[in-house]
């Protein structure tokens, strides 16, 4: 037979009266715990940076170099940032035979492309990140995408002029202009993604605002 509530409470005090089904238990704490990089984009940009450097690095600092080993010492199209005459094309025309010219060809439609590609999708992940106007997104999406497409246009106006029979004065001017605009959109998108890095840090280490 069971007991009273007020016989529990003479025999084993206050906490006893109440039965085990009325008492209430505190809720459990959360057992999930966040997987690591879940919703962390800058997880990504991070590795696709440093994909960008390595192919910057093997592009032009590795693969270019080591082409003016078959051009006499002259330096390829690609590395000049101030552009070229059309005479340099000759010029470079006469040192190069065809296995050099198409081994240049061959790089530029592979670590070339590859680099430029790498080059715009980082970048536009950086502006997506960064950027939260949408008109300001667009905006750095579009400087990225022409950076891509001129960088690329370089490639087969610089192989156009190599291989043209005569030399074309007009297609070795356009090479010239692609790898001179290539650069500078090179520089304007490294500063702005710089600029805007260093802008969102600092808006971040404002104290917030007190109501």
């Amino acid at each position: 037979m069971s007991k009273t509530p007020a016989q529990r409470a003479r025999k084993h005090g206050e906490r006893a009266a109440v039965a085990p089904s009325g008492r209430t238990s505190l809720p459990e704490p959360s057992k999930r715990k966040a997987q690591p990089g879940e919703g962390n984009p800058k997880l990504i940009v991070i590795a696709a940076l440093g994909a960008t450097v390595f192919m910057f690095w093997y592009f032009h600092l590795l693969t270019l170099a080591q082409m003016t080993q078959l051009s006499n010492g002259l330096a390829m199209p690609d590395s000049m940032l101030a552009g070229f005459p059309p005479a340099y094309i000759e010029q470079l025309r006469a040192a190069m035979n065809g296995d050099a010219l198409g081994q240049l060809s061959y790089v530029h439609k592979t670590a070339g492309t590859i680099f430029a590609l790498a080059f715009g999708l980082t970048f536009a992940l950086v502006a997506g990140m960064l950027l939260r106007r949408r008109a300001a997104r667009w905006a750095g999406f579009a400087l990225v995408a022409a950076f891509v497409v001129v960088r690329v246009g370089s490639y087969v106006a610089i192989d156009g002029a190599l291989g043209s029979q005569p030399l074309s004065a007009g297609q070795a001017v356009l090479a010239s202009v692609l790898v001179v605009v290539g650069w500078v959109l090179f520089a304007v998108v490294l500063l702005g993604a710089a600029a805007l890095g260093v802008l969102t840090w600092r808006a971040r280490q404002r104290p917030p605002a007190r109501a």
